[in-house]
């Protein structure tokens, strides 16, 4: 059984959080991640409605209202949505992470009501923030990762992180198999926070063009944008770009993001692609571990293979390298 601290702090039986990726990241696949013994998370859109939040946290209790539950917030919307801020408080999840953006705002309201507080960082300086802010949790998410990260990749900075803070540290970027989760949980990591493979669990809001798409791609085939923020007007900050995966429209708009904003056909094209769910145009974010994925399952069988064969190696290889 692999204890670390986020299974005894958040009453787990494995050290494993899916990502509050928006959309996939909803009630159902929550609900799913965390009857198989992890933490599920919803995510939350810069855009989503508080009642359709609340729907899909409603979703993830059902039945079970003291199940594990975290809600995912960014930093950068929080200012003008504070809503979100005063949903989540009464909703009192078990875990809230504010990502993308300082955290030291919101983290003392949170811990009032009982809530513990994680945050993402990217490089040294946001996890020292972040430390200081006075988060539960840090999560050392490496460049591999999908959606929207930073440029250091995900052996490099959790070195530092772990190296960096006195909190517990989750390992996210790349991980999408046992030996990635042995390997990060070997070097210190307190847990995972994995996304890109539950993009291909049976009940992630992910529709069936895109599972067919990631299925199909390869590690080589994503590129770290801002192409698909301009064209949605949305106002992430420029540090950080979002991993997608390479379509017509990047090739075309990627690094001419200025003449994207202005150019009317082009965000109309993009927009009536997103709309029809092609994804030709529109984004699709993911990792570099789509090379790894090739099947649509239930997420408790990703949750098992990952957690089982990290197990299985924590436990054959020390033996097999070390010697008296």
């Amino acid at each position: 059984m692999l204890s670390t601290w986020l299974t005894r702090t958040a009453g787990l039986r494995v050290p494993l959080v899916n990502a509050p990726m928006t959309p996939a990241a909803g009630g159902r696949l929550a609900r799913a991640v965390s009857d198989a013994g992890g933490l599920g998370f919803v995510g939350i859109d810069s855009r989503d409605e508080v009642t359709s939040v609340r729907d899909q946290v409603t979703l993830a209790r059902a039945g079970r209202p003291d199940v594990p539950l975290g809600i995912g917030l960014m930093a950068w919307v929080l200012p003008s949505r504070l809503e979100l801020l005063d949903l989540v408080l009464e909703l009192q999840p078990t875990f809230v992470s504010i990502s993308f953006g300082d955290p030291a705002p919101y983290v003392d309201a949170l811990h009032r009501r009982g809530i513990l507080v994680a945050s993402q960082v990217q490089d040294r300086e946001s996890a020292l923030a972040a430390s200081a802010a006075g988060v539960d949790a840090i999560v050392s998410q490496g460049t591999e990762a999908g959606g929207h990260t930073g440029a250091v990749g995900t052996l490099t900075l959790l070195q530092i992180v772990l190296e960096s803070v006195a909190q517990p540290v989750l390992a996210a970027g790349g991980i999408a198999s046992a030996r990635g989760v042995a390997a990060v949980l070997g070097a210190g990591a307190e847990g995972v926070w994995v996304g890109t493979p539950f993009l291909l669990a049976a009940e992630s809001r992910v529709a069936d063009a895109t599972r067919s798409l990631i299925a199909r791609s390869r590690e080589g085939d994503t590129v770290l944008t801002h192409v698909f923020d301009v064209a949605q007007g949305l106002a992430w900050p420029a540090r950080f770009p979002g991993r997608a995966i390479a379509n017509e429209f990047t090739a075309e708009w990627h690094g001419r993001e200025d003449e994207l904003s202005s150019n009317f056909g082009a965000l109309e094209r993009f927009a009536r692609a997103k709309r029809e769910g092609d994804v030709t145009l529109s984004n699709v974010y993911a990792g570099q571990s789509i090379g790894l994925l090739a099947n649509v399952e239930p997420a408790a069988a990703i949750v098992a293979r990952l957690m089982n064969g990290a197990e299985e190696l924590l436990r054959l290889r020390p033996a097999s390298i070390l010697s008296d």
